[in-house]
Parts: structure tokens; C-alpha cells; sequence
């Protein structure tokens, strides 16, 4: 009788994980923190490390575009290959392996050329880890509640996007702008990151089982795999490109406060922090509502979109700071809820592929939706306000045809 070499192997994938599915997103999101704590600081001094080494605007405008382009297009690559090979923590690892690399590494290049090969690399780095890091998110999160477990990821993300560029400044500020020093220190987040991540693929290598306990309790039918995508995610898609484009970037709200004197460029990055506390409190208050009442919830977001071009583009200050906290908590949402969602329209066996696509339209929408709101702004701001409000009806629309079934 021959023995199969590959059956320790398999039986070793299929041990049960040795945490509870909240203490896996409490570490998972550990892990986000962290990595944010690298990659946002190093991104919060991208523009000036860049001109340092002699880069002109164009040039900054073109690398770091190129960029958000690689870390939101590749994951098209990526989310299929992640399904196909089912390697989600090798591809996992490997991306955050070349993001917290890269980072120490900018601060050291010394030429322009190099800088400019590394700020891609390391958003690269994000395109290849963020499908399958969603994915096996999604496991735990089938265990916890889809929403609640994101939205906890979401705010323990954006405490490490707050912390890194506030620890990067005060080191520019003590070393009279040592850009090595200041991207060098980041260097001890990321090795923690690497470590964590071990750690936690020893004691949880098949985070699916989560997924799988939850199903054999329930006691319902499997869930048919047939190789295509629902059609309600491709419903979804549409959904979430429409309220996208109608979202107007920071850079258009923090340009309009400059523009108009409501607000000094100093107090630009104190705004940008509270809208990115308003995000996590957001991202938790939805991820909880869409665990009671479903996908319903996510109504919310059209609105607030609606209500950024409304508030943020007065010449009020207050009213336009208030503007831009809702922008917080539109983004919020668009970070935890809307991906806590596709796990619910997808089964396990294609979901980093739709992660990978629901990535490539949240791109291009937001690229279009820059666009908009920024030509817009430039001709006539109620025509921009009536254009985002009939989008966002669209919107609307679209959602109430999604059939969400949560699992």
C-alpha cells in the first residue's frame, strides 16, 4: 500500500487554529498597525524626501500616481493568483516583506532614481498582500461578524496611519530633517511586523477553518462553487463605483480651505488626523449596524458622500470643517463595511479574485472621481453639488437591487 507524501502536509494545513477568531483579528490588525505605522510615515514625507534628491513636481506627481496605480491595479494579478495557488500567507508575508523593506531602504538611497524604484516597490508591496490578507480576514470575520471584524481591523489601521507620520515629523524636527534617520527608525516597526506574521501563521495556518466551523454549525447547504463570480458582486461593483466617483479626494477639500483662506496650510495635517479619528469611530458604529441589520446599512454611504461636496465646499469654516470630518466618515466605511460585504457576496474559493476586482474599480472610480470633483469645483460649485447628489441617487439605487446574503 503506497503512502502519499503530501498527506502530512495537508493534514498539517487542516489543524484547527490555535486562537480564537477575535484574538486572529485583534493580532491581524496588530499587524495593519504596524505596517501603517511604516508605510504612512514614509508616504507622510514622499513629496519633500523626493525634491530633496531633485525631483521636480511632475516627477513626484508621476512616481507616487504610479504608485496608487501599482497598488490598486496589480491586485487584479494578484487576487486570482492568491485563489489559484491558495497561498494566501506566503503572498501575505511576501507583500509586507517588501513594503517594510523598502521604507528603510528610501532613506538611504541617495539618488533620485533609486528613491523613485522604492516609493513604487513599496506600494507594490500593499498590491500583492491585500487580497489575500482580506481573504483571510474574512474567515475569522465569519466567525466574529463580517462588519464588527473589519471595522475593528479599520480603527486599529488608522491608529498606526496617525502615529508613524507624527513620529517621522518629530524625528525630522530633532534632527533638522535627517530624512535616513527619520525612515530608518521605521525600520524596528517592520521587522516586528515580520515576526508577528510567523507567529501568527504557526498557530493559525488554515484560518478557513473559522469559516468552516461556522458553516457545519449553521447546518446549511454548501455554498456552490462554480468558478464565477455572483452576479450581485458584479451589482455591488457598480454600487461602489458609483458613490466612488462621486467622492471628492482630501487634496480637493484641502485645497479649497487653503484657496480661500479658511484655513493656514499648518493646520491642514491636524484636519486630516481628526477626519482619520472620525474614521475609526465610523468604521466601528457601521461594522456593528451591518452585523444587525445588513447590508442596508451601507445607505449611509451615498449620503455622506453627498454631504462632503454640500458642507466641505462653503465659505464657512466651520461648515467646512465639518465637511471634511463626514469625508472621514464616508472613508470609514469605504474602508471596514464595503469589504466586510464582498466576503459576504463571494464564496471563500474565488474571493481574493473578487477582492483583486472590487480593488480595480475602487480604483479607477476614485480616479474618475477625482477628476470630477476637481473640474467641477474649477467651473461652478453647485453644478458640482447637483452632479455628486444625482450620482450618489444612482447609487442608491444599484444597493437596493443587491441582494447581500450574509454568512
Amino acid at each position: 500500500m503506497g503512502v502519499n507524501p503530501a498527506a502530512p502536509k495537508e493534514q498539517e494545513a487542516k489543524r484547527p487554529p490555535r486562537m480564537g477568531p477575535w484574538r486572529f483579528v485583534v493580532w491581524f490588525g496588530t499587524v495593519s498597525l504596524l505596517a501603517d505605522f511604516v508605510y504612512e510615515g514614509a508616504r507622510s514625507i514622499t513629496g519633500p524626501l523626493l525634491a530633496s534628491l531633485g525631483a521636480s513636481a511632475l516627477v513626484v506627481g508621476v512616481v507616487t500616481g504610479a504608485g496608487e496605480a501599482a497598488a490598486l491595479g496589480l491586485r487584479l494579478v494578484s487576487g486570482p493568483l492568491a485563489d489559484r495557488t491558495r497561498r494566501f500567507w506566503g503572498l501575505a508575508i511576501s507583500g509586507y516583506a517588501l513594503t517594510v523593506v523598502s521604507v528603510p531602504l528610501l532613506g538611504v538611497a541617495g539618488v533620485l532614481w533609486a528613491a523613485c524604484v522604492l516609493v513604487v516597490a513599496e506600494r507594490v508591496g500593499k498590491a500583492v498582500r491585500s487580497p489575500a490578507k482580506d481573504t483571510l480576514l474574512s474567515h475569522a470575520t465569519a466567525a466574529t461578524g463580517r462588519g464588527r471584524g473589519f471595522a475593528v481591523h479599520e480603527a486599529m489601521d488608522q491608529i498606526g496611519a496617525l502615529v508613524g507620520p507624527l513620529l517621522v515629523a518629530g524625528v525630522l524636527a530633532l534632527t533638522g530633517n535627517d530624512y535616513g534617520l527619520a525612515l530608518g527608525v521605521l525600520a524596528v516597526p517592520g521587522i516586528a511586523v515580520l515576526l508577528l506574521l510567523f507567529w501568527l501563521r504557526a498557530r493559525v495556518l488554515d484560518p478557513e477553518a473559522y469559516e468552516r466551523e461556522v458553516e457545519a454549525a449553521a447546518a446549511g447547504p454548501p455554498v456552490a462553487q462554480d468558478g464565477r463570480l455572483p452576479r450581485a458582486f458584479w451589482t455591488y461593483a457598480a454600487f461602489t463605483a458609483a458613490t466612488t466617483t462621486g467622492f471628492a479626494t482630501f487634496g480637493v477639500l484641502s485645497y479649497h480651505l487653503v484657496e480661500r483662506h479658511l484655513l493656514g496650510a499648518a493646520g491642514v495635517p491636524v484636519l486630516y488626523a481628526a477626519a482619520m479619528a472620525v474614521d475609526a469611530v465610523a468604521a466601528l458604529a457601521t461594522g456593528w449596524l451591518y452585523d444587525r441589520y445588513g447590508a442596508r446599512v451601507l445607505v449611509a454611504l451615498p449620503v455622506l458622500t453627498a454631504g462632503v461636496v454640500a458642507l466641505a465646499f462653503t465659505n464657512t469654516l466651520a461648515i467646512a470643517v465639518a465637511g471634511s470630518l463626514v469625508w472621514g466618515a464616508a472613508m470609514g466605511i469605504q474602508e471596514s463595511t464595503l469589504r466586510a460585504t464582498v466576503a459576504d457576496l463571494v464564496p471563500s474559493g474565488r474571493r481574493a479574485t473578487a477582492y483583486g476586482l472590487f480593488a480595480g474599480v475602487v480604483g479607477a472610480a476614485s480616479l474618475a472621481g477625482g477628476a470630477l470633483t476637481g473640474g467641477l469645483y474649477g467651473r461652478s460649485i453647485p453644478l458640482l453639488i447637483t452632479v455628486v447628489v444625482a450620482i450618489q441617487v444612482l447609487a442608491v439605487v444599484l444597493l437596493t437591487v443587491t441582494r447581500v446574503t450574509r454568512r
